[in-house]
């Protein structure tokens, strides 16, 4: 008998009927030769500090850092839990094949794996790997089992995942709690330390302290109005700069000007191409419905993931906004499938279609492809799924759509010694843009890379300009503030995290820094939901806020490792690294063990925020040089130096 195991029952249910497995057991299905079957989530764990010694039970500084000698995983749940996992466990023991057909990525082999390993499974296991949920994909996926061996490299880095984040989490919680949350015993605070979270948290904790401590600048802006249109000053500033900083300073240069003539110096005009918005990864689709819907990432998240179940959309936890080139011969009945719902692929139907590099790329794509639909009839989806399917499958028209062609007008002028510029473009063929409503096309992000355009300045096409031309004009003088930083919003905090905490604005630049991103894109969803749930962040409008509990948590963190962006991002490198087979698992094991060892130094060797030993009732503050007591103007004598 073939035991197959699902990642859950919906797709258990499916897989079977696919099969041939109709006769419904308890917790299986059997029939053809197959027994299918389904776990819940994490049927196992690693196993909690007190099951490993006693000693571990209690929370005490003189207990850490705690390193198992070797990680060990139990059964975690609760009676229903346990009951599917004998289920499991008494199939897979009479079974001449197992065949994993768990969720397509890191996580799903990890899962399956743990499963496995404590039903002490001992027969062959191959693997199901599929981007869809389709019969067809299934079907195609059976026939191109392989060994579960192939997959040891990503099981490793799910596994290295696991342990960092035990590792960290359980050591560095422990630690700070210990020796710097407020109440004793039951009433203590839990200061949750995360690999990934706590980052996160000061990502949105440093947005804050820069919003709040930014001071204002005026400055001014010199334009000038000719033939109803408005040219702004080209005036040389040094970096950081602004051109004219007072009032006095820029009436003097409209009072120089005002009676001379605007003389156009350059008309110059550019064809350029404005590429349609990419295909979805996770990342951008949460983004994307943040922006357009306010719906969360875990929202998003769980509206895509059914989609996948309804077989209407491909695997959703992807970082990658590429297909792979065996999928173009495909896209012809794709588009068959769903051009009753989509009046759009009219025209591509019977055409040949492009195969753009922007779309097709073998070496951007590793597990899994871009998110995309499957062809078949999107029914019975609920509102806001249907909001969702219908972003993944515009952009997936879009993408066989001719480029956008525009025409870009750069006219330059000068009045006395002051230079003068207006940009202009003029849309010439809409191609893909007829696919989106007025709304999406003009808000897509995706125009930021469009060749030889610029659309900062002046959008709108401008009056036919001829050079040589001059005339009266009217300057003015504009008075302008800089504005702060503006809060994070899950898609902004979305994007921080994809590219650890740096600003990047171009999607190119984006790909190519996803390898350092903390978090994975199917993780990063819950790490913001455990902000909300622990307190440490909420959300205002769109805008998120970091709470007093949030920002002391930060404050009091002294490890640059727990709370840096940039150093959790080459940890996600290394473990894809490890997932590519370039990195061993052992050699990140023991930085793990490294690391979290001088987290655990750091806090034991760190006075400050302890009960001062001298008058009891001050606490321990750091100096330049030396600990003392808060309470030393009112004369405890406590001092320490550093280096005792």
């Amino acid at each position: 008998m073939i035991v197959c195991v699902a990642e859950k029952p919906s797709v258990g249910a499916y897989i079977a009927n696919v099969l041939g497995a109709n006769q419904r057991k308890d917790g299986y299905f059997e029939g053809n030769g197959y027994q299918v079957t389904w776990t819940f989530g994490h049927l196992c764990a690693l196993l909690d500090p007190q099951e490993y010694t006693e000693q571990w039970k209690a929370w005490s500084l003189s207990s850490l850092p705690m390193i198992p000698a070797r990680f060990s995983i139990k059964v975690s749940g609760d009676e229903g839990i346990h009951k599917q996992f004998n289920i499991i466990k008494s199939l897979i023991n009479q079974a001449d094949e197992v065949i994993n057909c768990g969720d397509a990525g890191q996580e799903g082999e990890l899962i399956q794996r743990w499963v496995y390993q404590q039903a002490g499974c001992k027969c062959p296991v191959k693997r199901l790997w599929v981007n869809s949920l389709t019969e067809e994909a299934i079907r195609d996926g059976f026939q191109k089992l392989k060994d579960q061996s192939e997959y040891q490299h990503l099981y490793e880095a799910g596994l290295m995942r696991a342990i960092g984040d035990w590792l960290l989490g359980m050591n560095a919680t422990r630690a700070y709690t210990i020796r710097y949350a407020r109440g004793r015993g039951k009433e203590r605070q839990v200061l949750s330390v995360g690999r990934v979270q706590t980052p996160t948290l000061a990502l949105v904790v440093k947005r804050q302290a820069e919003i709040e401590n930014f001071v204002p600048r005026t400055y001014w802006e010199l334009k000038t109005k000719y033939r109803d249109t408005l040219f702004s000053a080209q005036i040389p500033v040094e970096d950081g700069e602004y051109a004219i900083t007072s009032e006095e300073q820029g009436q003097a240069l409209v009072d120089a000007i005002k009676d001379l003539t605007l003389t156009i110096t350059s008309v110059e005009k550019k064809k350029g191409t404005e590429y349609a918005p990419k295909l979805y990864d996770l990342t951008s689709l949460q983004v994307d419905c943040n922006k357009k819907y306010s719906f969360s990432a875990d929202q998003t998240l769980q509206l895509i993931q059914s989609l996948y179940e309804k077989r209407v959309t491909t695997y959703p936890r992807v970082d990658t906004t590429y297909l792979s080139d065996d999928i173009y011969p495909k896209v012809p009945g794709t588009l068959a499938g769903i051009k009753d719902y989509f009046p759009q692929v009219a025209p591509l139907l019977g055409a040949k279609l492009p195969k753009s590099k922007r779309v097709f790329d073998n070496k951007k794509v590793t597990d899994h492809h871009a998110i995309i639909p499957t062809g078949q009839r999107p029914e019975g989806l609920t509102a806001d799924e249907k909001k969702v399917y219908d972003l993944v499958t515009l952009h997936f028209i879009a993408a066989f759509y001719p480029d956008c062609e525009v025409s870009n007008t750069t006219v330059l002028a000068k009045a006395g010694e002051i230079d003068f510029k207006v940009t202009g473009r003029e849309v010439l063929k809409p191609g893909w843009r007829v696919v989106f409503d007025k709304e999406e096309s003009e808000n897509s992000e995706n125009l930021e890379n469009s060749e030889n355009s610029d659309n900062s300045e002046n959008s709108k096409s401008l009056p036919a300009f001829e050079k040589g031309e001059s005339g009266p004009h009217e300057p003015v003088l504009k008075e302008k503030t800089t504005t702060p930083p503006k809060y994070y919003t899950e898609a902004t905090l979305l994007r921080a995290m994809e590219t650890a905490g740096k600003t990047v604005e171009n999607e190119e630049l984006r790909d190519a820094m996803k390898e350092n991103g903390i978090g994975r894109p199917s993780t990063r969803a819950a790490i913001i939901e455990k902000l909300y749930q622990r307190k440490y962040i909420v959300k205002q409008g769109k805008s998120l806020r970091a709470t007093e509990v949030g920002i002391d948590l930060i404050h009091t963190i002294i490890s640059p490792l727990l709370k840096s962006a940039e150093l959790t991002g080459l940890w996600e490198k290394k473990l894809r690294e490890i997932e590519r087979g370039e990195y061993t698992a052992q050699d990140f094991l023991t930085e793990l063990k490294e690391m979290t060892a001088g987290v655990v130094r750091d806090v034991k060797s760190n006075k400050a925020g302890m009960l001062c030993p001298v008058c009891r009732q001050g606490l321990i503050i750091r100096g330049n040089t030396q600990y003392g007591c808060s309470r030393w103007r009112e004369g405890c004598t406590y001092r320490e130096p550093f280096d005792k």
